[in-house]
């Protein structure tokens, strides 16, 4: 499992023009699900998004989580984290997990963001999406587990 956290003071997405999630500050994590992967991973993904400091305190130093500074999360399903483009120019997408089971995955990664005590907004699994984010400093972090 793996995920892109980046850190924005506002973010929104769209599908077919109709507005779904929107946050303020917060993060924008796009997550992916490898074949194998299970509930475990998604549990300690979940923890480590919640507590992830990025954000800058009082002196300047990203000593504070997005729960401290009271954002939220824009959480993205995105097979295309496991696309490998070792050979030729076209990804495979052979490590990604299949849909029904990454789609729980998912969810359930989601639902233990929430019980961090995190706010939650979704992308819609499978979705062509439209993301508009305005990063801040910008920061991005790569997580795999």
């Amino acid at each position: 499992m793996k995920f892109v956290a980046q850190r924005v003071s506002e973010a929104s997405l769209t599908v077919d023009n109709e507005p779904v999630s929107a946050i303020g500050r917060g993060l924008v994590v796009y997550f992916g699900v490898r074949r194998g992967d299970g509930e475990a991973q998604a549990a300690k993904c979940a923890e480590k998004i919640a507590k992830l400091r990025v954000f800058e305190d009082g002196a300047g130093k990203m000593n504070l989580s997005v729960r401290d500074v009271g954002g939220e999360v824009l959480f993205v399903s995105q097979f295309t984290l496991y696309g490998d483009a070792v050979k030729g120019n076209r990804p495979s997408f052979t490590e990604a997990e299949e849909p029904a089971r990454a789609k729980a995955l998912y969810l359930f990664a989601a639902d233990c963001l929430r019980a961090q005590g995190v706010p939650v907004r979704m992308g819609v699994f499978g979705a062509q999406m439209e993301i508009l984010q305005r990063n801040e400093g910008p920061v991005t972090i790569l997580y795999e587990v």
